[in-house]
């Protein structure tokens, strides 16, 4: 049997970003919206830190140095979406704070009132994008071991 070649097209590339697109749409609704969430819907989203583009206050950079998920529910003000990341504002102990994140820099997206779920790679500073791709596996699959909506995609390339 043949080797599979290593692909000149870079679907894991295309797929990561055509999954944040689904992110960016979703929370553009609720911007559109008013920045009222419908119905029971509520997001979890979990990012890298240490992302190139991230920006949270220095405290919290110290409470979470790797990954941190934030909540949009109930208490949550200016939310405002652009191209290649959002911002919002939460509290944290009490602190009104903004938030700035880029949707490369998101790990998963959840949202449990419709047992929704994406996850993500995401790549960290002085971190070859290329890497990401680099696994002995070598066929897309696509897993969802407790029959929820949750999606992962993992594109891997023989070496």
């Amino acid at each position: 049997m043949s080797e599979t070649p290593d692909s000149l097209i870079p679907y894991d590339e295309i797929v990561q970003e055509a999954l944040r697109a689904v992110v960016e749409r979703v929370l553009g609704q609720v911007v559109d919206a008013g920045g009222v969430l419908p119905g029971d819907h509520h997001f979890y989203i979990t990012f890298k830190t240490t992302a190139p583009g991230v920006d949270i206050p220095a405290h919290l950079k110290e409470r979470f140095p790797d990954e941190m998920t934030i909540v949009l529910q109930n208490k949550f003000w200016d939310l405002t979406v652009e191209p290649d990341h959002f911002s919002v504002g939460l509290s944290f102990n009490q602190i009104p704070t903004k938030l700035v994140i880029p949707f490369a820099a998101i790990t998963a997206f959840v949202d449990p009132a419709v047992d929704f779920g994406l996850q993500f790679q995401a790549a960290l500073p002085d971190e070859d994008y290329s890497d990401f791709a680099d696994q002995e596996d070598d066929s897309p699959v696509m897993t969802s071991d407790d029959g929820s909506n949750v999606v992962t995609v993992d594109f891997g390339r023989k070496k």
